[in-house]
């Protein structure tokens, strides 16, 4: 039986300010700016692409994304060269992988995440 293969995900990711989001994730993260309304914004990096909205009243949550790579010390190096504060330095997990956060000026986490090495 033939199944449809899903080939990217964009989360959407509630913010307090949309413009000191986009510039976080700009100059902190190395993201682009893909599109922009009032209440909506879309950044771009590689194949990622992160979905913020709006969300003064603070009716969600803050969320937490892994973003998944293969060269997880060159994008530490980077990011904390742009000046991005880390929560998390690279930690090994209990399940293999490793990662470090980071934090967005809205309670947001993003967990840049290095799976396992298969033997």
């Amino acid at each position: 039986m033939e199944v449809a293969r899903l080939s990217r995900i964009a989360p959407e990711v509630p913010v307090s300010s949309l413009k000191e989001a986009v510039e976080f994730y700009e100059q902190k993260l190395g993201f682009g700016l893909g599109m922009q309304m009032p209440d909506y914004a879309i950044v771009e990096r590689d194949d990622i692409a992160i979905h913020l909205f709006k969300d003064e009243t603070r009716r969600h949550s803050p969320v937490g994304i892994h973003i998944f790579t293969g060269n997880l010390e060159l994008l530490f190096s980077e990011l904390r060269s742009r000046g991005a504060d880390l929560s998390q330095e690279i930690m090994l997990k209990p399940w293999g992988n490793r990662d470090f956060r980071i934090q967005d000026n809205s309670g947001n986490v993003i967990k840049f995440t290095e799976p396992r090495q298969m033997p």
